[in-house]
């Protein structure tokens, strides 16, 4: 992947996610937001330790906390996230769910452009949110604010396990320890499968696009770009979020929509051109 931008990297990484998110909205009458979010973590981390088989005995100590901590950060994350898509619309959740990476891209900026795009991303943000959420349970809108507190953790965890273990090894073994913390939630709504065999295919396309997919990318971008750049481009997953939901689960777009989603791709574009100059960030451990 060093061959490839890692801004083409993150873009790449938010579309799949957000289409793996639609996709598991669809199954959550069968098996629960918990436990699509158990068949998730439990085959995305199977499939990525199969291929790996990472030599965790050769660890140390630090590079097992960092990926341990990785880990709890995608359980809270995406159990928390998809609780909140059993109430609150797509779109809508990953707009709430932002104000963690762009709280990230702010409190680590260090140059008054930089905090001028988050600003413009805030702004873009707030206008989304306002379309149509009068009648939002609190409730799920609460969940979605917490699971972006836990989405900003793991923008600061993976870059951490990116640079303390090489390849992708950590991420496999992070996506084993969020499946193990997920178990005790969504062991009785992942059972369903046993009654339909169909849903793991289900399971399977949302742990691809969702896990594999992002994750494995995120973390190759974290290694060349900082945190604080990679948290304002993230200001996409609101756009992509509300194209996944029109295309998957029938969400329209608005004119305020619309309009949003240009202020925060104008915000990515520019963050991303203005950190050119700037510093690279520490190459990863060999």
């Amino acid at each position: 992947m060093d061959a490839v931008p890692a801004p083409l990297l993150v873009l790449v990484a938010i579309a799949s996610v957000q289409t793996g998110s639609a996709v598991a909205r669809t199954a959550f009458d069968e098996v629960g937001a918990a436990g699509m979010v158990l068949l998730r973590l439990g085959l995305s981390s199977l499939l990525l330790l199969a291929l790996l088989r990472p030599a965790v005995h050769r660890w140390t100590r630090q590079q097992w906390g960092a990926v341990l901590l990785l880990g709890s950060a995608m359980a809270g994350m995406n159990l928390v996230f998809y609780l909140s898509l059993r109430t609150v619309d797509l779109g809508v959740a990953v707009t709430v769910e932002f104000l963690g990476p762009l709280l990230v891209a702010l409190v680590q900026t260090r140059r008054w452009r930089d905090a001028g795009w988050a600003l413009l991303a805030a702004a873009g943000v707030a206008l989304l949110g306002l379309g149509g959420v009068d009648d939002l349970p609190v409730g799920g809108l609460v969940l979605a604010f917490v699971a972006g507190l836990f989405w900003g953790g793991y923008i600061l965890a993976s870059a951490r396990v990116g640079s303390l273990v090489p390849g992708t090894s950590g991420l496999a073994v992070a996506l084993a320890v969020a499946g193990l913390v997920a178990l005790p939630f969504g062991a009785s709504g992942a059972s369903a499968v046993g009654g339909d065999p169909s849903l793991l295919l289900v399971g399977l396309a949302v742990a691809v696009l969702s896990s594999v997919v992002p994750y494995s990318f995120e973390l190759a971008a974290l290694r060349r770009i900082p945190t604080r750049v990679f948290g304002v481009l993230m200001a996409l997953e609101p756009a992509a979020a509300a194209l996944a939901g029109l295309v998957v689960l029938s969400q329209a777009l608005g004119p305020r929509e619309l309009v949003a989603l240009v202020l925060v791709s104008l915000a990515s574009v520019g963050v991303t051109l203005s950190s050119r100059g700037a510093s690279a960030p520490a190459p990863p451990l060999d």
